[in-house]
């Protein structure tokens, strides 16, 4: 199923699992760049790629059977599999995702003759791994060697790319006047740039002699609070200021159900995450790019702005939140009760309809409140829409029983313009 590409090298049609995330993407642009042709394996259609470009729907929370993939890999040469999930959220756990499908992937490509598969998995997937997210990983890769034995896992390190969510995450960590670091952020890893682990993965599917493995690190190890200090630098920063929190504290939080610290990832992080790099230096014909150089300039321009953006929009919740939760306390007594049921007569509320709008009033603002704090995704953006319709109901209510509010100097109800423009801005952002 191959096509001459100049020399001897062989074209390919790569079917890309995981194509819309950050290693995906980049595979599947060196891909093309090689003179390949990648399929990218997507959840959705809809927006996944420009016109022209070759799709295929994927979903590996549900295609767990060999019979699932083997249509898929008709006219296929090579596979990749560069899915995986770091926390696990309903029908998407990590055994569907990280063994129970690609074991059904490999029974499929062995069925198919397919011999060129590279499996994304960890540094750390290994005899001693201990959390639930390694251990599903190396069943993952304990399915490819047992069906694709010319296959490769690679063993990536931690991954940096400006347009991912957890290398986004620690530049913005290293942009705050302070950075706040389980264990003073002594932890080793060996970060790579994403560029380095897609050159790798389609220098594994070229050559015909692959390992059966590789680690996918950075030119050397070094700790998270140094990897901070370069990121800091390449943003234009000066000099990283840390404040040490012992792992257990954070932990802790993990145990409490929190949604800021997954105790398991602290366990991986203090654990380690480096490797030799010889091996990889070896198959990329250089050094892979040092910390330093993972941003261009242009790139740490872009990345101060939306840096900048992200600590606002952080600041900009936390006041939102601080609205709902001092009105509900007023409301529950600090301001005269008095006072609140005289308003509330005035828009025709008496007696236990008062009692039930004040005290029912100030419960909601307290959930709205609360909820801005520790929502996430879908949930918080449902949260800001009930915040707009209270506001707009408020300012409906007001507007015909009280209109003089209007016309106060205070401009109590004006205030609810720049509300309800925040709320929405907030919105924007986390529906990006």
């Amino acid at each position: 199923m191959t096509e001459a590409s100049g020399g001897n090298k062989a074209r390919l049609r790569v079917l890309v699992l995981g194509a819309d995330g950050l290693i995906g993407r980049a595979v599947c642009d060196a891909l093309q760049a090689a003179g390949h042709r990648p399929v990218r394996g997507v959840r959705r259609r809809q927006g996944s790629g420009a016109a022209g470009v070759e799709l295929v729907e994927v979903d590996f929370a549900h295609d767990t059977h060999q019979t699932d993939w083997l249509p898929r890999l008709q006219g296929i040469d090579a596979v990749v599999n560069a899915v995986g999930i770091f926390a696990e959220h309903g029908a998407q756990t990590f055994r569907r995702i990280h063994t129970q499908t690609p074991r059904a992937l490999f029974a499929a490509c062995r069925a198919a003759g397919i011999t060129r598969a590279v499996q994304i998995s960890a540094l750390g997937a290994d005899e001693h791994a201990t959390s639930r997210f390694h251990r599903s990983k190396r069943a993952g890769d304990a399915a490819l060697h047992a069906m694709v034995p010319s296959g490769t896992v690679l063993q990536p390190s931690l991954v940096f790319g400006a347009a991912g969510a957890s290398s986004r995450m620690l530049m913005l960590l290293a942009w705050l006047p302070l950075a706040v670091l389980p264990g003073s952020g002594r932890q080793r890893i060996q970060p790579i740039h994403v560029d380095d682990v897609a050159a790798l993965i389609v220098r594994l599917l070229e050559d015909e002699a692959r390992p059966p493995s590789l680690a996918a690190v950075g030119p050397q190890p070094l700790s998270l609070a140094h990897y901070l200090s370069v990121l800091r630098r390449a943003l234009g920063g000066g000099r990283l200021r840390v404040l040490g929190i012992p792992t257990a504290w954070l932990a802790h939080f993990g145990r409490l159900g929190g949604h800021w610290v997954d105790r398991e990832a602290l366990a991986m992080l203090d654990r380690g995450n480096a490797a030799d790099a010889g091996p990889a230096t070896q198959w990329l014909g250089h050094s892979p790019r040092p910390p330093r150089l993972f941003l261009s300039r242009a790139e740490a321009a872009d990345m101060r702005v939306l840096l900048a953006w992200r600590v606002w929009a952080q600041v900009a919740r936390v006041a939102v939140a601080l609205v709902w939760l001092v009105t509900a306390v007023l409301s529950l007594g600090v301001y005269p009760v008095a006072g609140s049921f005289d308003l509330l007569d005035q828009v025709g509320l008496h007696g236990p309809l008062a009692s039930a709008a004040l005290y029912g009033g100030a419960l909601l603002d307290l959930v709205l409140g609360i909820a801005t704090l520790s929502l996430r995704g879908r949930a918080l953006r449902i949260t800001y829409l009930a915040q707009v319709a209270l506001i707009l109901s408020y300012t409906g209510i007001i507007s015909i029983a009280l209109p003089a509010f209007w016309l106060h100097p205070f401009g109590p109800i004006l205030k609810n313009l720049p509300m309800l423009a925040l709320i929405g801005a907030l919105y924007a952002t986390e529906r990006r």
